[in-house]
């Protein structure tokens, strides 16, 4: 199978930016990539499972001894759809530790009013 060749309409096209800054076209740029990852970003949003979240939790250094209760708590907590990893991440860079420092704080008990707090202002 062959296809046509394209037309080369790439002046046409680009009219529209012609006027732009560099700093305009950097905005432009980012605010077109946010909107084509958006559907992608809410997938993931409403579409994880605690095998996902535990395999984001081990590719940042946790032991599946950790990821199993952390992950079974933040779903008990229904904040499994805020994503386990990031919850770690957040918490680990708002304390200046390590995300398996975070991670077993959580488990031990520590942070979780934080956790909730910050799921409520999302």
């Amino acid at each position: 199978m062959r296809l046509a060749p394209r037309p080369d309409d790439f002046a046409a096209r680009r009219e529209h930016l012609r006027a732009l800054s560099d700093d305009e076209l950097h905005a432009y740029f980012w605010e077109l990539a946010n909107r084509i990852v958006a559907p992608l970003v809410e997938e993931a949003r409403t579409h994880t499972s605690p095998a996902i979240e535990r395999s984001v939790l081990a590719r940042m250094g946790l032991s599946s001894l950790e990821t199993q209760p952390l992950v079974k708590r933040l779903a008990e907590q229904g904040l499994l759809g805020r994503g386990a990893g990031r919850i770690v991440a957040e918490l680990a860079e708002h304390h200046g530790v390590t995300p398996r420092e975070a991670a077993q704080a959580l488990l031990a008990g520590q942070w979780w009013e934080e956790v909730q707090r910050d799921a409520a202002l999302t």
